[in-house]
């Protein structure tokens, strides 16, 4: 795999599930990684006492992605401190399920909010300071939902369609400043997000997928380190399926 080393990046959702496998290569293979989380500070916690002496490379910050203005004061102090950006993975994600003509309208925004708005946030201020260089990776961590839908997940299945569109449209806008913008989509992965599932719905997810098992958080880590390396530099604008077949 390739090696980081002087590699400075922004992983939000950093503290759990894909968002911590992809913190934990990042650190392993010599990057600097500023973490965000949103609220579990026990988690974030737990990330730094188990990352050792790579705990000197890494930044973690609570910072809520839907707050256009706080993830603003975040990157002025990477600016400051840093004065550029490599990499940025745009994982931060929540699910509030529940049949459209009973969703409450709060949590159709929450989920827009923080999938979607989320990832407009960080690559407003990401993209300035990669444009300094002339050189970044931004992934977004997308979901199948977005392109098949999903019964009680119109919110979810929205935001991550938009995720690919936000994409798509930022990927032509910054390719000839050598700045690449794709898309990870996990299918179903065994993390805390498919946690509150019942085993007979387990049993049938694990129906749908033609591979008949969920992914690793490692499998997917292994998809976004691609994309974030130098041996990516012509993978533009694309959505890399990490689903089993889905």
């Amino acid at each position: 795999m390739t090696d980081f080393a002087g590699r400075k990046a922004v992983v939000s959702g950093a503290t759990r599930g894909i968002g911590l496998g992809i913190t934990r290569e990042l650190l392993a293979r010599g990057a600097t990684v500023i973490g965000i989380y949103g609220h579990d500070r026990q988690a974030a916690e737990a990330l730094r006492e188990s990352c050792g002496s790579l705990a000197d490379r890494l930044l973690l910050r609570q910072v809520d992605v839907a707050d256009h203005e706080a993830v603003g004061h975040l990157f002025q102090e990477l600016e400051d401190r840093f004065e550029t950006l490599d990499i940025l993975v745009s994982n931060a994600g929540i699910r509030r399920d529940a049949l459209l003509a009973m969703m409450r309208p709060e949590d159709w925004q929450r989920v827009i909010d923080v999938n979607l708005t989320g990832g407009y946030n960080l690559s407003r201020f990401a993209v300035p300071l990669m444009l300094k260089q002339k050189y970044g990776r931004i992934v977004f961590i997308t979901s199948p939902m977005g392109r098949l839908g999903s019964v009680g997940q119109a919110n979810y299945g929205a935001s991550k369609a938009g995720q690919v569109g936000l994409m798509r449209s930022l990927a032509r806008e910054v390719a000839r400043k050598k700045i690449t913008v794709n898309c990870v989509s996990p299918g179903f992965i065994d993390t805390d997000l498919i946690a509150d599932l019942s085993e007979a719905q387990r049993r049938e997810y694990r129906r749908l997928v033609p591979a008949r098992r969920f992914g690793t958080v490692a499998e997917v880590a292994d998809a976004v380190l691609f994309l974030v390396g130098p041996r990516a530099a012509y993978i533009n604008g694309a959505v890399l399926e990490v689903t089993g077949g889905l």
